[in-house]
């Protein structure tokens, strides 16, 4: 990387930011400069701004925002490829030669496209990207448009400082996550394999994010795990009639039966590494010594001792199926000869077989069900290097912050990269106020990050990916 641009100042009046000597020179060695600070906001304004919808059913276009991005990683000196598996359903791809060639690579990896959202039920345009009283508004902010705004501003301060990572660094921004991922991750990992070469670990959304728990205590909760996607279709069948006459052979009824067992049912506690390292770091941070793996522990009475942060666990504690879709019928006096219903499903690492067994007795004789859509669960260690560096990372850059591993309820796009044999961790790293509902903001209404929350993230990715 061989771009090279003069040092930005930090403007007459403004105050220094956290690191930054207000000089324009980097602090503590660091690439970092004023530039990139500016940049992760306009960039996270101007993807918000580009409307990458994705509908499902193939309803996205992804290809303005992989552009946009691909421009930015040219002008840092790198060769980003475009991809597609549908037109207009863009991938972009670019790779960062590192200074020692024996070492593994590292991926770095954000999705384009967002969940939809309703106009009149924002404050603001949700595709607006402005950003007003230090906060950045609109459809991705948080989900993930931010994150891939960090990485691009990380990128681009390097070039100009002339830095290096130690190992390669491939950066991944894809189509589709929001959906099946078969125009992303998913066509990425089946078919461009070899962009992907030599790298064994990688990073992505849903990590690092301030949890404020207490007055005076703030967790930092960086993913190594993922329960697995089950998206299930359920089929009854029977005999089609007149709505006026007994009827036993119901096809409505018999799945109906079967949607209350699955919606009822009480799954068991099924504890991962992960979330066992979560609980016993959480008990320890108000003053509990607990074996989450001992039989004399309740966890669903030690839960509430763990105040707000049990948030973290009480969904990933269990495998889990939740009724979604219903669809049966045609007229009101006709018994019809079938009907269909949609589950989430989610499996904990190593919890897909029970689940499998628990739905075929849920759903009774009467009822088939099959997946509508399928992926693994994931597990990455907790106790080597890289959660180390992580966990540093962040608590450098906040002191008086906790990092805790976590298991996340939902998935990432590191399902399919974990075909490739990459470990994936969470790591979006975001210093967020107190009252700042980061999960209600999730696929939810006035979406935003504080602009200080993206300055910690630059920095603290800086300093995780440059050590890793």
């Amino acid at each position: 990387m061989s771009v090279a641009t003069p040092q930005h100042q930090t403007p007459a009046g403004e105050p220094p930011a956290e690191g930054d000597p207000g000089d324009g020179s980097p602090a503590d060695g660091s690439p970092v400069d004023r530039a990139a600070l500016d940049e992760v906001v306009e960039f996270t304004s101007r993807l918000i701004r580009i409307d990458t919808t994705n509908r499902g059913g193939g309803d996205c276009r992804e290809r303005p925002a992989a552009e946009y991005a691909a421009g930015l990683l040219a002008s840092a000196g790198l060769e980003p490829v475009l991809l597609e598996r549908t037109p207009g359903r863009t991938n972009v791809v670019a790779r960062i030669a590192g200074t020692d060639p024996s070492a593994d690579a590292l991926l770095v990896h954000g999705h384009l496209d967002v969940v939809p959202a309703e106009a009149a039920d924002w404050s603001v345009d949700p595709f607006s990207g402005e950003v007003r009283d230090g906060v950045v508004w609109g459809r991705g902010a948080v989900d993930m448009k931010n994150t891939d705004a960090m990485v691009l501003a990380v990128v681009r301060a390097w070039a100009r400082a002339g830095a290096a990572p130690r190992r390669d660094i491939v950066i991944a921004f894809t189509a589709d996550e929001e959906d099946s991922a078969v125009d992303g991750s998913g066509f990425l990992a089946d078919h461009h394999p070899g962009l992907f070469e030599g790298c064994t670990e990688g990073l992505s959304e849903s990590g690092a994010f301030t949890v404020h728990t207490g007055p005076r205590q703030r967790l930092y909760p960086i993913a190594a795990g993922e329960r697995g996607t089950a998206w299930l279709k359920l089929t009854a069948r029977g005999t089609t009639g007149h709505g006026s006459k007994p009827n036993p052979a119901n096809a409505v009824s018999r799945l109906a039966a079967a949607v209350a067992r699955i919606g009822e049912h009480r799954w068991p506690v099924r504890l991962t590494d992960t979330v066992a390292a979560c609980i016993a770091e959480l008990a320890a941070l108000q003053g509990l010594s607990v074996d989450p793996r001992s039989r004399q522990t309740d966890l669903d009475e030690l839960l509430p001792k763990l105040g707000p942060a049990a948030a973290l666990v009480e969904a990933t504690l269990r495998n889990s199926a939740n009724p979604t879709m219903l669809s049966a019928g045609y007229k009101v006096n006709v018994i019809p000869g079938s009907a269909t219903a949609y589950v989430d499903g989610r499996t904990l690492p190593g919890g897909e077989e029970e689940f499998l067994a628990t739905l075929d007795e849920l759903t009774g004789p009467d009822v088939t069900w099959e997946f509508h859509h399928r992926e693994v669960a994931l597990e990455a260690p907790v106790d080597g290097r890289t959660f180390a560096v992580l966990r540093e990372s962040v608590e450098r850059f906040d002191p008086a912050g906790r990092v805790v591993p976590f298991c996340m309820a939902g998935g990432t796009d590191a399902k399919q990269f974990s075909r490739l044999g990459i470990t994936g961790y969470g790591f979006s790293p975001l210093k967020l106020p107190p009252g700042f509902d980061y999960w209600s903001l999730f696929h939810g209404v006035d979406e935003r990050v504080p602009v200080d929350a993206l300055h910690f993230g630059v920095r603290v990715l800086d300093h995780a990916l440059r050590t890793l």
